[in-house]
């Protein structure tokens, strides 16, 4: 049993509690009109934003007192109960129906999302497979299919939600951990031309995606239609210069660009703040991934390390993917930025992952 440290990392703390707070008080300035128009209560999303961090935060302390082993002999069971609940969420009655995806089962007054926390049980159990079977990672049929025989199982159920974003962000957190683990760069690129195939065959299955992409590659040819939230949402962004229109400030949260408080928060938050405070969020995340690199590569033993490399993996592909939808250089694809966007289980998930990393910084040697 490796060594065990009295404290976590620190830095990996402040900086998330610092993104924890930057996304609360982003949240409420988002959301405060829309929340006042539809609810009477402009804080009603921040009051709720503040009751799942509460919750994230408590989670994720707990989680960084549990030795990150247990995800490896429990990974299988929580592996299969996120495929009951992806199953559960595609049943009437059962899975609510929001912005045309099925993607949420009902808890009272709140709602859990099972495909944003299969994400994390997958890097778990993707984290034990190639922890045991690394000398077969290099063989295409008794390493690689078998490896992504799972993932593609879950992104198949994610699919039928509809959920493209999410079930993008699982297959390419996967994809990473298997190319660490000494995944064959020649396996990839065959991979890699069939799983184009099949997402160009997924875009054209669904007019909705077909309009996502050509918005993205010219959203005025559709300004009031598919075109909109990318159009608005660089118009958040470019009045904002340098220091931004000063915070609660934006024009944009006026219902000009629709929920800003969820994938769009970042637009709100360079109008705000500018490219300075745009920047600073950058740099937060940057010095999130650094130091998930450095728990990673001070990892015990190869589990801890794929389960690092998953976790950071997962956290820098949504960013990127948020961000470039944000800013025009990607479709638009429903997926929240980490720690900023609203919504409860994206926030949960997060802060659990995050604990996990934690957890094993209390072993890593750095």
């Amino acid at each position: 049993m490796p060594t065990k440290r009295t404290t976590p990392d620190l830095i990996l703390i402040i900086v998330t509690l610092t993104l924890l707070a930057v996304g609360l008080t982003m949240v409420y300035s988002a959301s405060a009109i829309w929340a006042e128009y539809k609810f009477d209560d402009s804080f009603f999303f921040a009051k709720r934003q503040m009751l799942f961090a509460a919750v994230g935060i408590v989670a994720m302390f707990f989680i960084m007192n549990v030795d990150y082993w247990t995800w490896r002999t429990w990974a299988k069971v929580i592996v299969i109960i996120c495929f009951v609940l992806l199953i559960l969420v595609l049943i009437p009655g059962i899975g609510n129906v929001r912005n045309g995806s099925r993607s949420w089962i009902g808890v009272g007054a709140f709602s859990i999302q099972p495909s944003e926390f299969m994400k994390l049980a997958m890097i778990a159990f993707l984290a034990k497979y190639l922890s045991e079977n690394q000398k077969l990672i290099t063989s295409f049929t008794k390493g690689l299919i078998p490896s992504l025989g799972i993932v593609f199982l879950a992104f198949g159920l994610i699919m039928l939600q509809p959920d493209l974003g999410t079930g993008t962000v699982m297959v390419g957190t996967c994809i990473v951990m298997i190319f660490i683990a000494g995944g064959r760069i020649s396996h990839f690129v065959g991979l890699g031309l069939l799983g184009l195939g099949g997402f160009v065959a997924l875009i054209l299955s669904a007019p909705y995606r077909i309009k996502r992409i050509t918005s993205f590659l010219d959203p005025w040819e559709d300004p009031l239609g598919s075109g909109f939230q990318i159009i608005q949402s660089l118009y958040a962004i470019g009045p904002g210069g340098l220091f931004g229109l000063g915070l609660g400030q934006s024009r944009q949260k006026f219902f000009y660009l629709p929920e800003p408080q969820t994938d769009f928060i970042f637009a709100i938050l360079s109008e705000e703040l500018g490219f300075i405070g745009g920047s600073f969020v950058i740099l937060l995340f940057a010095l999130l991934l650094w130091r998930g690199i450095r728990i990673a590569l001070g990892a015990p033993d190869l589990f801890g390390s794929f389960l690092a490399v998953g976790i950071i993996a997962m956290i820098a592909i949504q960013v990127m993917i948020n961000i470039g939808v944000v800013i025009g250089l990607m479709p638009v694809t429903g997926i929240t930025l980490p720690f900023l966007s609203y919504g409860g289980s994206s926030l949960t998930l997060m802060l659990l992952a995050v604990g996990v990393l934690l957890n094993i910084s209390r072993y890593s040697r750095y």
